[in-house]
């Protein structure tokens, strides 16, 4: 009996000394960032989380909020409701935001371009405010758009009650959320012709010139970096989602509550050269590329063609291959006239060792319309008669 106990007592001893250094071993690998609320890393092409840290706790975004106001604007363009040398007319209420601006009057009138400069660079206010009057008519639809958007992508833990990012109670994201959002934007490619823009000029030759600057300094100083959004507000601290992109790879950071902007940069820094020196990914289609044909039930066209809603890559470690990953596409049988381009008509999988590794929505290319009845009447003629031959 006292050797089994004394047996007994190694074993325990052992066991204290083990766990504390797979513990220090677990969180010296996995624990990127400090100093910061939350915090997420992902890959933008399949999304996959390379690190997280209370990435779905509710905290006020700040002008992180602007991401999904500059969503929204990249969607109506891409849908051809709104044209980048299209008028904007700022509104008073548009023109008396407060906060970061770009110092618009009552009247005034910039293009979409000139205003998604204002956004993305500089951060304005005024000029959020001003687009979603143009797109919705005013800021409080714009809001529903913007909730519905986050419905849609399936978020649980954001809600907007603006589109600046102005402090408001009941306006919240977190750092999951938020790089879902940028993962959809940056669907987008042109949006980094804005973001990672680091200075430019409004009302050039005009005696109102106005210099904006990037408050999203790494544009400029970390090789790669061409994107998205910082916020700040005293409840909110310096936040910031970033994207950079190398050797074929994108990836998006996500940070929340960092006490300085050289802190918060430090740490998406931080989570940047962890993601380029652990991951690559294996381009396989660009957003846009044709799979397939769908069939289209009583429309003018009968097919329509069945496009990548974005870029799809496969992530792996540094060094695997992806010989052994295999291509599955669904194309929706039940598709009824009319489809409206970017509309869901089937979905894309990568498989590897029977397990869904990548999935994804493919969409129309173009709208169809339904098919008048002579059109159909014709068909059915056409069909009967190839039956009596």
């Amino acid at each position: 009996m006292k050797r089994y106990i004394s047996l007994l007592v190694i074993v325990l001893l052992l066991t204290s000394l083990w766990i504390p250094s797979v513990s220090a071993e677990e969180k010296a690998s996995t624990d990127i960032t400090e100093n910061v609320r939350s915090a997420i890393l992902i890959e933008r092409d399949t999304g996959q989380i390379l690190y997280e840290k209370n990435s779905n706790e509710e905290l006020p975004p700040a002008s992180m909020t602007k991401i999904m106001t500059m969503l929204l604007i990249m969607e109506a363009i891409d849908q051809g409701k709104l044209k980048w040398d299209e008028s904007v007319r700022t509104s008073e209420y548009a023109a008396s935001m407060g906060g970061s601006q770009i110092f618009l009057e009552p009247g005034e009138e910039m293009t979409v371009k000139q205003m998604l400069q204002g956004i993305a660079i500089g951060s304005g206010n005024d000029a959020s405010v001003a687009m979603a009057e143009k797109i919705a008519g005013s800021e409080e639809a714009f809001v529903d758009m913007m909730n519905n958007k986050v419905k849609e992508l399936g978020l649980k833990n954001t809600v907007f009650k603006n589109t600046t990012g102005l402090p408001g109670s009941g306006h919240y994201s977190s750092a999951h959320d938020m790089a879902v959002m940028a993962k959809e934007l940056l669907k987008y490619e042109d949006i980094t012709k804005f973001t990672g823009m680091y200075e430019a000029y409004l009302r050039e030759n005009t005696d109102k010139k106005f210099w904006l600057v990037n408050t999203n300094k790494l544009v400029r100083f970390y090789p790669g970096v061409d994107g998205l959004k910082t916020g700040f507000t005293g409840e909110a601290k310096y936040c910031l989602t970033a994207t950079a992109q190398k050797d074929g790879m994108r990836v998006i950071a996500v940070v929340f509550g960092a006490p300085t902007s050289k802190e918060r940069n430090a740490q998406v820094t931080k989570m940047l050269n962890y993601a380029f020196a652990q991951y690559q990914t294996h381009p396989m289609f660009k957003r846009n590329q044709v799979i397939g044909d769908a069939h289209v039930n009583k429309g003018k066209d009968k097919k329509v063609q069945a496009v990548t809603s974005e870029p799809l890559s496969l992530l792996t470690k540094k060094g695997e291959k992806t010989e052994d990953v295999t291509r599955k596409v669904k194309l929706d049988k039940n598709l009824n006239a009319p489809i409206k381009k970017g509309d869901k008509v089937g979905t894309i999988q990568f498989v590897k060792e029977g397990k869904v590794v990548l999935e994804s929505e493919l969409v129309a290319k173009n709208d169809v319309k339904e098919a008048t009845w002579w059109t159909l009447y014709k068909r059915s003629f056409g069909m009967f008669t190839k039956a009596g031959k």
